[in-house]
């Protein structure tokens, strides 16, 4: 059982690493930059068990708080939180725990990731673009044009592309966990 927690806690802390590199590649477009780092964070909730994909999320969320360089464009700092982007931000947690839940049933269904990574990124949308209206004191329909339509295209994208990864890497990853 240690060495199953190892792992699972090594997986955790390279996804980690991804989501803050993800970071790195983004496009400004607004209040709301495009960004890789959400990819990531739809991988953790389907390729990782629940607890290692939170624990993925919330290191990466400490970080940035603590001001490393881990947030769009390689900026960090507790401000984000309170910024246009800080509802994006915390969604990450819901996110990736309904993602986990939703596609961690065994046995393994592309419908059920589907459902989940597309649930997953509705809830980013959800958080996102209350907060970017509370924070900017946008319309409704002001919200949704600049914290989410924009990002429609690349989301359908990185859905596609985590379900691809999913369906190629996942039983590797659970035999890797189970292996003594």
């Amino acid at each position: 059982m240690k060495r199953t927690n190892t792992r699972s806690t090594v997986l955790a802390a390279g996804v980690t690493a991804l989501i803050a590199a993800g970071s790195y590649i983004s496009i400004p477009i607004g209040p709301v930059p495009i960004v890789l780092q959400s990819f990531f964070i739809l991988l953790a909730g389907v390729l990782l068990r629940t607890r290692a994909a939170l624990s993925a999320v919330i290191v990466y969320l400490l970080l940035g708080a603590l001001g490393l360089p881990v947030f769009a464009g390689g900026t960090g700092g507790i401000g984000h939180f309170f910024g246009p982007t800080g509802g994006y931000l915390l969604s990450y947690v819901p996110a990736v725990l309904l993602i986990s839940k939703m596609a961690g049933t065994v046995p393994r269904s592309a419908v059920r990731e589907s459902a989940a990574l597309i649930t997953g990124t509705l809830c980013v949308y959800l958080f996102g673009v209350v907060w970017l209206k509370l924070y900017t004191g946008l319309q409704w329909d002001h919200a949704v044009s600049a914290g989410m339509l924009p990002f429609l295209p690349g989301d359908i994208l990185k859905i596609a592309g985590a379900l691809l990864i999913s369906r190629a890497f996942a039983e590797r990853i659970e035999q890797f966990l189970e292996d003594e």
